[in-house]
């Protein structure tokens, strides 16, 4: 399961057009992260994302993350975790 989020999380920054390089770089002036790719791989590689994390790393991909009620989970099958909001 570990290297499916992983894969899953590296698309959507393949997706946006950008270097895992440039992400990190965006993190780090927006957010204060660690400029190293490493740590956001290593973090990727051992799920210790943290939530705030995520929400930061979707939005310097130009997404939102979307929560929607999991016992209305059929309603929202063809919808990714990430929401595209801006270009």
């Amino acid at each position: 399961m570990k290297s499916n989020l992983r894969n899953e999380i590296k698309s959507y920054i393949v997706r946006s057009g950008c270097t895992m390089q440039e992400v990190v770089d965006q993190l780090s002036e927006d957010y204060g992260w660690s400029d190293s790719v490493s740590n956001l791989s290593n973090k990727l590689q051992r799920e210790s994302l943290r939530y705030v994390e995520a929400v930061q790393l979707a939005d310097a991909l130009g997404y939102d993350l979307v929560c929607y009620n999991a016992n209305r989970r059929e309603e929202h099958a063809s919808q990714a975790c990430f929401s595209r909001t801006h270009a």
